[in-house]
């Protein structure tokens, strides 16, 4: 087979959530910032994210990471996330992974007990510290951008549930945060699709009547995601919704500590928002560390064009 381009990456898979890290043949995407460098690959380069994170070579709940130099002295590697559904700002479970990636191809010089890695990304410094055991990344916590609530208790008009409390939060990217009680939707699989739609709907509604606008950067205007605070545990670490919810529940300081969320829905499609820094304090994600797969099924992979 005579190929025109290939791409070197590393799947790797957080508590079950896939990412596939790009660790060689995209090359430098231009830009001063990792926001700069986000906003030209979805202009300019966006065929590579559905080459590598659509059928035949992903799936529906792909994800992945590309791998920069970065933009600022404090940082060790840059990134910019992609999905099935567009660029991202920040992934917590995709940053786990990179980590994970970077810890156990040795493509930072690792140190035991802890590795502490500085990612440089389209939110902002993310910091990683690394529970590493003779080589192998064991657990993981992150420190993610500064987050907050934007707004508790607000109603949104969603047909055909008519008007829905929420509360609007940013843990990298904004989330509207709505408890199914209130739709009268039990969280059981076989509800999956009125979840599904429920959440569009309500994401757009928000989006169209209640926008959310982070207050030093106008360019992040749009939820990207409707999340529910389920009764039980998810499968994968959905770091930004925790971050947004552990905001909403620091705003209200009587409230007991969130439930792990699920995300009910894919974000916006290449949505060009990037927060840059705020007050509020950042939040802490802990999580067990990515598998780094190297068998033929997974791991090091080759993919052509």
């Amino acid at each position: 087979m005579r190929s025109s381009r290939v791409f070197h990456a590393v799947d790797s898979h957080t508590e079950g959530m896939p990412t596939r890290v790009i660790t060689g043949g995209v090359g430098v995407v231009p830009g001063a910032t990792m926001f700069d460098r986000r906003r030209y690959f979805i202009e300019h380069l966006d065929h590579i994210r559905t080459f590598l994170m659509n059928e035949p070579r992903g799936h529906a709940a792909m994800s992945g990471a590309i791998l920069q130099p970065p933009t600022r002295p404090d940082a060790d590697y840059g990134v910019l996330y992609i999905e099935t559904s567009g660029c991202l700002p920040m992934c917590g479970h995709g940053t786990i992974g990179v980590a994970t990636v970077l810890v156990e191809t040795g493509m930072v010089e690792v140190t035991e007990p802890v590795t502490t890695i500085r990612l440089d990304t389209p939110a902002g410094l993310v910091v990683a510290r690394v529970r590493v055991t003779d080589g192998a990344a064991k657990s993981v916590v992150l420190r993610n951008v500064p987050s907050f609530a934007l707004g508790l208790d607000r109603t949104v008009r969603a047909e055909p549930w008519g008007d829905v409390p929420y509360d609007l939060a940013f843990g990298g990217n904004f989330y509207a945060i709505v408890h199914l009680d209130k739709l009268g939707i039990p969280f059981a699989r076989t509800e999956k699709r009125r979840i599904l739609d429920a959440g569009l709907a309500i994401m757009a509604a928000v989006n169209d009547q209640d926008r959310p606008v982070h207050p030093l950067n106008p360019e992040i205007n749009a939820a990207t995601m409707c999340i529910w605070p389920p009764p039980g545990r998810t499968r994968g670490t959905p770091g930004t919704p925790w971050s947004s919810t552990r905001a909403c529940s620091t705003a209200r300081p009587a409230a007991p500590a969130p439930a792990p969320v699920w995300p009910s829905c894919m974000p916006v499609a290449n949505s060009p928002s990037t927060p840059t820094s705020t007050t509020s304090p950042s939040s802490v994600r802990t999580s067990p560390a990515a598998s780094s797969k190297r068998a033929s099924s997974g791991g090091r992979r080759r993919l052509a064009a």
